[in-house]
């Protein structure tokens, strides 16, 4: 598949010039035609044929499969969630906290990444840890004077505020030689470059498929390294985290599965295998190829009005306005979609390879 072919291949870009991928991707018809026909294939012949949970199993079995290989790990270190923030909330929930024990994060986390620790300030008594950043970016002598004494590191792998990308192994590595495990927020990354978790050595990795994989919403993924389990304390807990639900007592299941605990829908995980088998049809070489080339048109046509990085770095284009919110509201009446931020206060277009030429030529004109 080129990306004339996906274009083609989404409804709404029909309707609207779509830069607003980093909140939520615009998805191909092949994409919502896999989640429905599995839909209808559960509700309807399933209970009459193999039965719908051996139907539902099998297909989050072969989604998982799909996703490790996209983030370059085994199908038993990834277990399915609803969202980005309902994974971090898992790790969040997973952890023996003790007042006094420190989270870092960066000022450059979305609520996603602020919540759950403010959260556990407010229960447990923890200290959250801000690390302040410079248009974008973590100075590492800072980062290692912040994790001397911290029990978690939080941070995102792509910001969603300047589309800069942060150097995750080397704070990982870091906050690995202070005794601290590493949480990633990756959900900018996947779908716009290529994600090696090992790569990273985070313990944990959240993500979801709904942005730049063009998903459907509810499809989101959880990689947990091996060697952090012993660091956890499970508190959820149904019959599909545990090895053998008939046995007396309960053994966790070995893998990521754990973070599973009940009846839930395949039907956003076979869309997110689809998305996923979309996006690789394309290739990530070719995406990122595209967009460098589309984010270069439009970052040279804003000229000093730029935040984000002149050189490439991602598809997210962050940039001043005047009156962000009024911005977005005048382009979506044009038939263009932005998104505004509130810091840095500006607004933001994500370009991605289904976006032209054309498309940024009319963003800036309607600029």
């Amino acid at each position: 598949m080129n990306p004339t072919e996906l274009r083609a291949s989404i409804p709404a870009l029909e309707r609207c010039t779509y830069f607003n991928t980093g909140a939520s991707g615009p998805t191909p018809r092949p994409v919502v035609d896999a989640a429905t026909s599995f839909l209808e294939r559960h509700a309807f012949d399933a209970p009459a044929g193999d039965g719908p949970y051996a139907v539902a199993w099998d297909a989050i079995a072969a989604a998982r499969e799909i996703v490790a290989s996209h983030i370059g790990t085994d199908a038993a270190n990834v277990a399915f969630t609803r969202s980005t923030a309902d994974g971090v909330n898992m790790v969040a929930g997973a952890i023996d906290w003790q007042p006094g024990d420190v989270v870092v994060r960066t000022d450059l986390e979305h609520p996603a990444g602020t919540l759950p620790w403010d959260r556990l300030a407010d229960t447990h008594d923890i200290e959250v840890r801000v690390l302040e950043t410079d248009a974008g970016r973590l100075d590492m002598a800072d980062v290692k004077d912040a994790v001397a004494d911290a029990r978690l590191v939080s941070l995102s792998s792509l910001t969603w505020t300047h589309g800069t990308r942060l150097p995750v192994a080397d704070v990982v590595d870091v906050a690995h030689d202070a005794g601290a495990q590493v949480l990633v927020d990756a959900v900018q990354s996947v779908g716009q470059h290529p994600v090696d978790v090992t790569e990273w050595g985070a313990d944990f990795v959240a993500a979801a498929g709904h942005k730049w994989l063009l998903g459907i919403w509810g499809g989101g993924f959880l990689y947990v390294d091996p060697d952090a389990y012993d660091r956890l304390r499970q508190t959820r807990i149904g019959y599909r985290s545990i090895e053998d639900p008939g046995a007396d007592g309960y053994e966790y299941y070995p893998g990521a599965r754990r973070f599973e605990v009940g009846t839930t829908s395949p039907v956003p995980y076979v869309g997110l295998a689809n998305a996923i088998e979309t996006v690789e049809a394309v290739g990530l070489d070719t995406i990122q190829t595209r967009v460098e080339r589309l984010t270069d048109r439009l970052k040279d046509g804003l000229g000093d009005r730029l935040l984000s990085p002149r050189e490439y770095e991602s598809g997210l284009v962050t940039f001043t306005a005047n009156d962000p919110e009024v911005t977005v509201e005048r382009l979506a009446a044009e038939g263009i979609v932005i998104r505004s931020l509130p810091h840095p206060e500006a607004v933001r277009a994500s370009v991605h390879a289904f976006n032209t030429a054309d498309d940024i030529d009319r963003l800036l004109d309607a600029l």
